[in-house]
């Protein structure tokens, strides 16, 4: 990968942009491209039942599973909720989608977009969306849409009502299909559930919730078990059941309406459950894993699982390539296409993430790489109490970070290998925090109120 400045990289996206807008204007003919439906589920780990879960009953998603490809080993390049989905629509990790100004006052897409946090994306990153509209496709979104700022994304439609009303959603989306009939769509139904505040049922759904005293605990909590925790988990699968059966309804429309052959699926979540111990808003598996399913017609075999590296930033190129648009050359991420037909050659051996603030009070930046280590700046210890500088586990035999390898001598060669990994991803993809003054002024930014 080339290394590139932040300027320079929002130089060739706004240049790109320009390109593509020549032929903006063209109108394509929705039989000669793909419709493209992209479904995000907020605050989904891998608690599927496709994924092995035993509690959860997916059987839409397990379903789509079937039809297409499941990436067992799947990953957001941020574990909470703005910036992972502004890698989705930019194919950028959050780090790249901001810009930092020579006074050292940085914003960028580095936590939750709420009025007056400041977190937002650089206005020329270009997205997905606004790629695909140049290039003919109709552009729709249900749900919340959770990046700023909200002008780098020029939908047609866009219905803010609660997902969690699957049967009103339902006929939203129908009302959108039904208008796009005259040429190629882009459609991104974004699930509330199974996020906060945990509801046992909506108009009827799920229509058995589950029972707080038979859900087991989460594998990774070593919290005390107790009756509140375990209503908790109830709740989460009681939005997971609820968002399953409005992937029904979503799909049941497509088939109905006669577009569900020529519509590519994408199914992801956008990070783990909120644990903030272990799960949403840190580096650690259970945050950052979460299922991705991508079903295309005449692309994917049915009940195909790939074993390899992917992440949610390959989603812009995937969807672009299927699109026939052109690719970026400088996205962080890669398409997957070559994946859909078992061609692994050359593919990444590696991964990385990462994780700089979900709310002003939670700014505690780490960097992650090759699915075991984390790095925490030195410079904050205060406010990262019990914790060590790098963290290194054994994944095949300690799946949920238990037993921190770090200062085993038997380990200190891959420790070694991995930070330099790390390293070499920070500087190809233009991490700010590589540079002091930035970190410090950040540091400054958002503990300046004690």
């Amino acid at each position: 990968m080339t290394i590139i400045t932040r300027r320079k990289f929002i130089e060739y996206a706004g240049a790109s942009a320009l390109a593509s807008a020549f032929i903006g204007d063209r109108r394509v003919s929705s039989a000669t491209l793909p419709n493209i439906l992209l479904i995000i589920a907020d605050d989904l780990g891998q608690q599927v039942g496709c994924y092995g879960d035993k509690i959860a009953r997916t059987p839409n998603i397990n379903r789509l599973a079937t039809q297409g490809i499941r990436f067992a080993n799947s990953y957001v390049t941020q574990a909470s909720c703005s910036s992972s989905r502004s890698s989705i629509y930019t194919g950028l990790y959050p780090h790249q989608t901001g810009f930092f100004p020579p006074d050292n006052n940085p914003v960028g897409q580095i936590g939750l977009a709420y009025r007056g946090a400041g977190y937002a994306m650089d206005a020329r990153v270009v997205t997905m969306q606004q790629l695909l509209k140049m290039n003919g496709y109709r552009i729709g979104h249900i749900g919340k849409l959770h990046v700023f700022p909200e002008s780098s994304f020029p939908f047609d439609y866009w219905d803010a009502t609660d997902t969690r009303d699957i049967e009103l959603i339902a006929h939203s989306a129908e009302k959108f299909l039904t208008q796009s009939r005259q040429q190629p769509f882009f459609l991104t139904m974004c699930y509330f559930d199974p996020h906060d505040p945990y509801i046992t049922q909506v108009n009827g759904y799920p229509q058995t919730p589950y029972d707080p005293t038979k859900v087991p605990l989460f594998p990774w909590l070593d919290s005390a078990d107790t009756p509140s925790l375990r209503q908790k988990i109830a709740g989460i699968y009681d939005g997971i059941t609820r968002m399953d059966a409005g992937v029904g309804m979503l799909l049941n429309k497509l088939t109905e309406l006669g577009l569900y052959n020529n519509t590519i699926v994408l199914f992801a979540g956008d990070n783990g459950p909120a644990f903030y111990k272990k799960a949403k808003s840190t580096c650690y598996e259970p945050g950052l894993k979460v299922p991705m399913i991508v079903r295309y017609p005449g692309q994917t075999s049915p009940n195909t699982v790939s074993k390899s590296l992917v992440s949610t930033v390959d989603i812009m190129p995937t969807v672009l390539q299927a699109a026939g648009v052109t690719v970026p050359q400088n996205l962080a991420g890669r398409s997957l296409m070559q994946l859909f037909r078992g061609n692994t050659t050359g593919w990444r051996g590696l991964l990385a993430a990462e994780y700089t603030s979900h709310t002003r009070e939670l700014f505690k930046p780490r960097r992650y790489s090759g699915c075991a280590l984390q790095v925490h700046p030195q410079s904050l210890p205060n406010r990262m109490p019990n914790r060590k500088a790098e963290e290194l586990y054994d994944l095949s035999t300690d799946q949920y970070e238990f037993k921190n390898l770090a200062e085993s001598p038997k380990h200190q060669e891959r420790k070694k290998f991995l930070r330099g990994q790390l390293l070499k991803w920070r500087q190809e993809t233009a991490d700010p925090l590589l540079n002091q003054a930035v970190l410090a002024a950040m540091e400054q930014q958002h503990y300046s109120d004690g």
